[in-house]
């Protein structure tokens, strides 16, 4: 597994990563292990704005050039944004999963919920 997993940050069990910005919303993107267990990423499918989605309920894709994965949600929310670099761009995964590779942003419906998500060792330990 990769030594990058930025501590900052909080993680679920399905190798996606949530970053909590200044206003309370979440990025999400997955990880740098699971790109790196995916491939070269060629497709990325994402939530519309403003859908709802259910904390661990399938939201998106991330299709490579090995396999298909879904994208979970890691709260419960109302998707703000999605990345609009990745439907020009997909391999943004494989090169910044922790940067221009985000996927989308989140208002989550409860904001404690984040809290319940795994920590940076909790994760390593996980994904080791």
């Amino acid at each position: 597994m990769s030594s990058d997993v930025p501590a900052e940050l909080r993680y679920t069990s399905e190798h996606e990563w949530v970053r909590v910005q200044e206003d309370g919303t979440l990025t999400v993107g997955i990880t740098d292990y699971a790109q790196s267990a995916l491939g070269d990423v060629v497709y990325v499918s994402l939530p519309a704005e403003g859908e709802t989605v259910a904390a661990g309920a399938a939201c998106g894709e991330v299709e490579s050039t090995k396999s298909v994965s879904e994208i979970t949600a890691p709260v419960a929310g109302t998707v703000l944004a999605h990345n609009p670099g990745l439907e020009t761009r997909p391999d943004l995964v494989n090169a910044d999963p922790y940067g221009e590779g985000w996927m989308f942003t989140l208002r989550p419906d409860d904001a404690s919920a984040v809290e319940g998500l795994l920590s940076a060792e909790d994760y390593t330990a996980h994904a080791g």
